[in-house]
C-alpha cells in the first residue's frame, strides 16, 4: 500500500514563475490493484507519479510505503511504513529499483543494443549474477512473446514490440509496484487493448499498478479498480473503490 497526506509539490518557490504541480493531495494507492490517474495534460498527474516513484521529492506532506522489504536500509528485513519523504538520495536510489518497475511514455529504451540487453539494464546494479538475471530476462521475454527478438537492436522493433521490451525491462528486479506514464500514447487502439491485457497479467500476478493516462481504453477498462481524477493539481474524484 502507498499512502500520501497531503502531498503538494511547488517548483521555482519564490520566483516569479512559481507553481504547484501537486496542491494537498491525499491518497491511498491499495497494494495488487490497479490504480488510474485520470486527467488532461498539466493535471499534475505524471509529477504525482514521479513522487510516488521516489524521482521527485514533495514540497511538503507524507508518502508512506506499506509491506516493502526494507532490509538495505534497516539492517533486518522490516516490512513497518516507510517515510519516503526524506529519506537520503542513495536510500530513495535503492528503493527505486527494488520496488518500482517503469514503464515510460517514450519507452526510454537504448538505440544501438539489443533487446535483451535493455531488459537486463535495469539488473546490472544490484550485485546479482550476470548469467540469473539473464536467464530471467529471458523467461520475460518469452512471457510477453518478443524472445525471437532478444538478439535485435530496439530500432527495428516495432512499436508494440517496444512496449513488450519495455514492460519486461520493467519487471527484471521483481519490484512490487508497476508505474506506467501514458503508455498508449503513441500506440494505435489495437495495441492499446494489447497494452491494457499485459497489465492484466501484472496484476493476476500479485503487482500493484499505477498508471497516469488520459485515453479512455485506458481508464474505463474493466480491468481498473480505481479511478482517481486530477485537475490543476488536485484530485477531482475517486471510483471504483470495491
Amino acid at each position: 500500500m502507498i499512502l500520501l497526506t497531503n502531498v503538494t509539490k511547488t517548483y521555482n518557490t519564490g520566483k516569479h514563475n512559481q507553481f504547484t504541480a501537486v496542491d494537498d493531495v491525499s491518497l491511498t494507492v491499495e497494494a495488487g490493484r490497479l490504480t488510474i490517474l485520470k486527467g488532461p495534460s498539466g493535471s499534475g498527474k505524471t509529477t504525482l507519479m514521479a513522487l510516488i516513484g521516489c524521482m521527485a521529492r514533495p514540497s511538503s506532506g507524507r508518502i508512506q510505503l506499506h509491506n516493502i522489504r526494507t532490509s538495505f536500509f534497516t539492517g533486518a528485513d522490516s516490512r513497518a511504513p516507510l517515510d519516503i519523504t526524506s529519506l537520503p538520495e542513495r536510500f530513495l536510489t535503492e528503493i527505486r529499483r527494488t520496488t518500482f518497475g517503469f514503464i515510460f511514455q517514450q519507452f526510454n529504451l537504448v538505440k544501438g543494443i539489443s533487446a535483451l540487453e535493455n531488459v537486463m539494464l535495469p539488473a546490472y546494479p544490484t550485485g546479482e549474477s550476470q548469467g540469473a538475471f539473464r536467464r530471467r530476462a529471458l523467461e520475460l521475454m518469452e512471457l510477453f512473446a518478443v524472445a525471437r527478438h532478444a538478439a535485435s537492436p530496439v530500432e527495428w522493433l516495432s512499436g508494440g514490440e517496444l512496449q513488450r521490451v519495455a514492460i519486461a525491462r520493467a519487471l527484471i528486479n521483481n519490484p512490487a509496484i508497476v508505474i506506467a506514464d501514458e503508455p498508449t500514447a503513441h500506440l494505435d487502439s489495437k495495441l492499446s487493448r494489447e497494452f491494457m491485457e499485459m497489465v492484466g497479467t501484472l496484476k493476476a500476478g500479485g503487482k500493484t499498478v499505477l498508471i497516469a493516462s488520459h485515453d479512455p481504453l485506458v481508464y474505463d477498462s474493466e480491468l481498473a479498480d480505481t479511478v482517481i481524477g486530477m485537475r490543476d493539481g488536485r484530485i477531482t474524484g475517486l471510483s471504483g473503490l470495491s
